[in-house]
């Protein structure tokens, strides 16, 4: 099975309106539980744990009959500890980092090198977002460069922003900013790695 690296969130409303303007939510949430069944029993998803997104893939599967301990792994900074949410306890296979220091930004940057450092990567998949997609990118590219890289701008927010910004440099087809038949365009994305 391959690895796969997930970027995803879903903009909170107090943050910067670039990651607000394009943002569909209602894609997000489609595109998140499309690419846990794409993924589901050929490849493992990584991922970090956020609030919006492990609550998706977790019913996804359980909606599916299977069970969510296999095929992923999340990846969880103590800095969080007071604030896990108890979908986690569904997950068989956490990866908890260290908090650095007491700074939220140390704590994030830490866990996203563990987690990019943890395995071989053939892709990655951004998906709605804030800053984070934006920094997961460039720490994802550095890192794996001959990796598959597909930001999914038709959820809008970091993932436009990370398409347009890159799109003549990557030669991104327009599929993933018009493409919303998720299950059916990962499935072709993931034939392709």
């Amino acid at each position: 099975m391959s690895d796969i690296f997930l970027s995803a969130s879903v903009p909170l409303p107090d943050r910067h309106p670039r990651f607000r303007e394009t943002v569909d939510v209602t894609a997000i949430k489609d595109a998140v539980r499309s690419l846990a069944i794409a993924c589901s029993g050929k490849h493992t998803l990584v991922f970090g744990g956020h609030p919006a997104i492990t609550p998706l893939i977790r019913q996804q599967m359980e909606d599916m009959g299977s069970n969510v301990s296999e095929g992923f792994i999340i990846y969880q900074s103590l800095f969080f500890e007071r604030q896990f949410i108890p979908d986690l306890e569904k997950f068989e296979r956490i990866v908890y980092t260290q908090q650095v220091e007491d700074s939220l930004e140390k704590s994030l940057l830490h866990m996203r090198q563990e987690m990019l450092s943890s395995r071989k990567f053939d892709a990655a998949f951004f998906i709605g977002g804030m800053e984070g997609i934006l920094v997961e990118y460039v720490l994802f590219h550095d890192k794996w460069p001959s990796a598959k890289i597909f930001p999914i701008a038709s959820t809008g927010a970091g993932a436009r922003i990370l398409f347009n910004e890159r799109v003549q440099e990557m030669g991104w087809g327009d599929n993933l900013l018009h493409d919303m038949r998720y299950l059916s365009l990962f499935k072709q994305l993931l034939k392709s790695i």
